[in-house]
């Protein structure tokens, strides 16, 4: 089992620390960016043709990955309490909203001059607003972090989605609403940086502010350490986030143009960085979840001295194949077994040796059976149960006999009692054939009945001298 299940910690990439691996992968992911950047950069300002179905192609595109990245990010922030998650999930959360509006108040989108009251400037200003925001949350992020709880340290149970957490959620809304209002009603309070489809002079000094606080926002990260996985592709989100503005609103001059395009599409890669790792995050859990699950039913059903079946997979497979048997008429047979005189070889050699005892038994047991079908189980104490599906009375006598020979071999390697007294086995066998049980007799008395006989005739061997082995007459239901 992976050391982080062991140490019943979450397996979050939020709080995984980046290894060379991780590192490197953002590496040539930024690298790769760069290099397109710097190859797209000379041409941004080649006019293409307007093409309107990639603005809301675009912008859905946009508000999808947004508002699940959003909601994946609150998630994780309701299981590991740190508020810099919830503050990041927020930021998500506003771009999504300033896309809406953005695409709703784009001219000749929805309508001719956008919806909302929009003015020839008021597409530009939300695009500012916009991009301006998100490092905003991102700085808060990096800011915040230091200050969250390692998970290992808490004690409080995962928060939950409050009426509060919802209400601090839905106050989005309010600057959301007031950056909208001053971009379309009061649009006239800010100075113009849209002529036509041209940028004016003005829009360089507006997008070299947004441009800084971006970079604020990726120094703040560098300097958060140590860096999870998060933290690097939040890093790349930000590198593309301002090659995003310079191309499509330093370098270029205009809507509909090479920067135009390509820095939405590199707003586009990045507001999907973090939504592939957090669901490529989701599988691994899911992946670990199922090791986990099949660790936990090892643990159940495994008896943890001798590594064989215990008595809860016993009873398990006894309903199973007595079911089966039931339905296919076939015998089924079982075995009760006890280790002769085991209480005076435990006073004698200590606990230590008793288990090491039980432990060879079992083993030898186990690979004395010659069908994957048998159930091989401790059954309690120094007592074994053998479970034989298909099985008549003359060869499960056989396999009694087999399994008695077996213990027989293997008492030469093991201590002996006091009086010079070898390990052995009791063994008592029953049989059930045909299992045709009488109608209102219920499963569990159908079972109890096969397990009585067994265990009779094991208390038969042992009043009989011990290391023997007994069988029962067949059981037959008409």
């Amino acid at each position: 089992m992976p050391d982080r299940l062991l140490k019943q910690e979450p397996l979050f990439l939020t709080t995984l620390r980046a290894g060379r691996t991780e590192g490197r992968i953002a590496l040539g992911v930024l690298l790769l960016s760069l290099l397109l950047f710097f190859a797209l950069a000379p041409f941004a300002k080649a006019q293409l043709a307007p093409l309107w179905a990639f603005i809301p192609a675009y912008e859905s595109a946009l508000i999808v990955n947004d508002l699940i990245t959003a909601a994946l990010l609150l998630s994780q922030y309701m299981s590991l309490r740190a508020r810099s998650l919830f503050v990041l999930a927020a930021g998500y959360l506003f771009t999504a909203l300033m896309t809406m509006v953005h695409a709703l108040n784009f001219p000749g989108l929805f309508a001719p001059g956008g919806l909302l009251g929009a003015r020839p400037q008021s597409t530009a200003w939300l695009y500012v607003f916009w991009h301006g925001g998100f490092p905003l949350f991102i700085c808060a992020y990096a800011l915040l972090k230091r200050h969250d709880v390692p998970v290992a340290a808490r004690t409080d149970p995962p928060a939950r989605i409050r009426p509060q957490t919802l209400m601090l959620l839905a106050t989005l809304a309010m600057p959301v609403l007031l950056l909208s209002l001053l971009a379309t009603r009061y649009v006239a309070w800010l100075p113009a940086i849209m002529d036509g489809d041209h940028y004016t002079p003005a829009m360089l000094l507006v997008v070299g502010s947004v441009w800084s606080i971006g970079v604020l926002a990726l120094l703040l990260l560098w300097r958060a350490q140590p860096h999870s996985v998060l933290d690097l592709w939040l890093m790349v989100v930000m590198t593309a986030w301002l090659i995003d503005i310079a191309l499509s609103a330093v370098l270029n001059q205009g809507r509909f143009d090479l920067g135009f395009y390509a820095g939405r599409v590199y707003g586009l890669l990045a507001s999907g960085f973090v939504l592939l790792v957090l669901l490529v995050e989701s599988g691994l859990l899911y992946r670990q979840l199922l090791h986990l699950a099949d660790a936990l039913q090892r643990i159940t059903l495994l008896d943890s001295l001798t590594g064989i079946a215990n008595r809860r997979a016993f009873d398990a497979g006894m309903q199973q194949e007595w079911r089966r048997c039931l339905r296919m008429g076939h015998p089924l047979s079982l075995l009760m077994l006890d280790i002769d005189h085991f209480k005076a070889f435990n006073d004698e050699h200590g606990h230590l040796e008793g288990d090491a005892c039980l432990r060879a038994v079992a083993q030898g047991l186990k690979g004395a059976l010659q069908r994957g079908s048998d159930v091989l189980a401790r059954y309690g104490g120094e007592e074994f149960a053998v479970l034989l599906p298909e099985t008549d009375a003359a060869t499960a006598l056989r396999v009694a006999q087999r399994l008695h020979a077996c213990i027989g071999r293997l008492a030469g390697e093991l201590r002996t009692t006091a009086g010079g007294r070898a390990v052995s086995i009791s063994l008592g066998v029953a049989t059930l054939e045909p299992p045709d049980a009488p109608t209102g007799t219920t499963l569990e008395a159908q079972i109890a009945a096969l397990v009585k006989r067994a265990d009779d005739a094991l208390y038969a061997a042992k009043a009989g001298g011990r290391n023997r082995v007994m069988q029962d007459e067949p059981l037959v239901w008409a």
